[in-house]
């Protein structure tokens, strides 16, 4: 195979990263809490002899977290929460501690505050958050203070990674923050509202068809030049 082919080759499986990037955004854009990616694109330079072009190869295995904030909604539900500014909630899952946006939260029967998935929110010491039963009207604060009857009986974290170049997506809406996190100093909390995904549909579909076209494109160059590989193969032959 010819440089040419290679080029083209990484080309393609970098468009084609970036699709299989886009189609996930926009199956997730009613997703609470998500967050869009994006592909990072890199080009390789390198010298193949003292008389020859240089050779560039491209390519596209980093995926970048766009972290702009979503729209919040409002739902009214009491253990709803949606983060206005900077952070993230704590919670605890098998593989330990992680920081996601989605808000959607709720007590399990032992009253412990747990997300849709049954993991346990945390306060920003990493404790889980209890709430208890029967003490009347629950309140949650703009610094995640819970309080029933009117009498303050737990906190919800708010925390920021500490580095966030060192941040590791898992899933759809969590992160592993594996830098560690600290508390936040900006962010409010929204009781009763939820934070949809950040993904516009109309934009990622756009670059999709311009994907869908730069691939098909791409294509079309590797089989003249099969086509072309094959005819003077043909002709050495005979």
């Amino acid at each position: 195979m010819d440089n040419a082919s290679y080029t083209a080759l990484t080309r393609q499986s970098g468009l084609l990263n970036e699709m299989q990037t886009l189609a996930n955004n926009i199956a997730n854009a009613s997703t609470t809490g998500f967050r869009a990616e994006g592909i990072i694109f890199a080009e390789h330079v390198k010298t193949i002899g003292p008389d020859a072009p240089s050779l560039s190869m491209a390519t596209a295995n980093v995926r970048n977290t766009v972290m702009t904030q979503g729209a919040l909604a409002q739902t009214g539900g009491t253990f709803d929460l949606a983060i206005e500014g900077d952070g993230f909630f704590l919670v605890e899952t098998p593989g330990g501690p992680r920081l996601t946006r989605a808000g959607a939260f709720g007590p399990n029967e032992n009253g412990d505050l747990v997300t849709a998935d049954g993991y346990a929110v945390l306060d920003a010491g990493g404790a889980p958050v209890f709430v208890p039963q029967g003490l009347g009207p629950v309140g949650i604060g703009p610094d995640g203070t819970i309080s029933a009857g009117g009498q303050p009986i737990g906190q919800v974290g708010l925390v920021i990674p500490t580095d966030p170049l060192q941040m590791v997506r898992e899933g759809s809406v969590m992160f592993d923050a594996r830098g560690g996190f600290e508390a936040a100093p900006d962010g409010r909390m929204l009781q009763g509202f939820l934070e949809g995904s950040n993904v516009n549909p109309i934009l990622q579909i756009g670059r999709m068809i311009e994907v869908q076209r730069a691939y098909e494109l791409g294509q079309s160059f590797l089989d003249k030049e099969d086509e072309r590989i094959r005819s003077v193969i043909q002709a050495i032959r005979t």
